[in-house]
C-alpha cells in the first residue's frame, strides 16, 4: 500500500485522509465510534464533522470550576460528565463541555456517548472558534431534543458569565431565566450554588 491509497488529493499539495470525506449517505452519529484516526472531541453537527481547536486556559478553568461545583451538590441519582458526546438524532452528536445525566444512563467503562433523553443539563463554554455553534445552532439542537436545561458561558474579562436557559416544552425553545456574573444560585435542575469568582484560585 502506498501513501496514495489512504489519502485523497485536491490536485494541489494539500492531502487529507480518506475518513474526512463523507460516505454517499453522509455521516451519522454512530460513525464517530468507527473513525479510527478522528481527532479527540470530534463532533457531528448537521451531518458534518466538527473539529475542536486547542482550548484556552480560561476555557479549561471555567469547565473545571463548573464541573467541581456541580459535583459537590449533585443528587445521588445524577452524574456530572465533561467532554462526553450526546446523541440528539441520526446526524447530530455534539459534545457539551459539561453535562448532567441520570445515573442509569451509565452503561459501562467503554461508553462513548449518552442519549438525549438521559440528559438534564448541557453546558457550552464559548470559545472564539465555536461562537456561532454555541450561541445559535447547539441551543436549537438541544431544545429540539427536549433537554430541559442549557447554560451558555461567556468569558467576561477572565471570569465566567453564565446565561441560564430553561426549555419551554410548548415551543421547544429555550427561555433565558437569568444572567449570573459572580454567583450561580439556582433551583433547577437541582439546588446549585457556585461562587464564580473562585475561578481566580484555579
Amino acid at each position: 500500500m502506498t501513501d496514495d491509497d489512504d489519502v485523497k488529493s485536491d490536485g494541489d499539495s494539500s492531502r487529507l485522509p480518506d475518513w474526512v470525506f463523507p460516505p454517499p449517505e453522509g455521516f451519522i452519529a454512530a460513525d464517530l465510534d468507527r473513525i479510527p484516526d478522528a481527532p479527540t472531541h470530534t463532533e457531528l453537527i448537521d451531518g458534518s464533522l466538527v473539529f475542536r481547536s486547542p482550548q484556552t486556559c480560561i476555557h479549561m478553568r471555567t469547565v473545571s470550576l463548573l464541573t467541581e461545583g456541580l459535583h459537590r451538590q449533585i443528587p445521588r441519582d445524577l452524574r456530572v460528565r465533561r467532554d462526553m458526546s450526546v446523541i440528539l438524532g441520526l446526524r447530530q452528536r455534539p459534545e457539551p463541555d459539561v453535562s448532567v445525566i441520570r445515573a442509569q444512563a451509565e452503561r459501562g467503562p467503554d461508553q462513548t456517548s449518552y442519549e438525549a433523553e438521559d440528559v438534564l443539563l448541557v453546558v457550552e463554554v464559548v470559545s472564539p472558534d465555536s461562537e456561532e455553534r454555541d450561541r445559535k445552532r447547539k441551543p436549537q439542537l438541544y431544545a429540539e431534543a427536549d433537554i430541559p436545561n442549557f447554560w451558555r458561558v461567556e468569558n467576561n474579562s477572565g471570569r465566567p458569565t453564565v446565561y441560564v436557559y430553561e426549555l419551554d416544552p410548548a415551543t421547544k425553545a429555550y427561555a433565558l431565566t437569568g444572567i449570573h456574573h459572580d454567583r450561580l444560585k439556582l433551583s433547577l435542575p437541582f439546588e446549585i450554588d457556585i461562587d464564580l469568582t473562585e475561578i481566580d484560585a484555579l
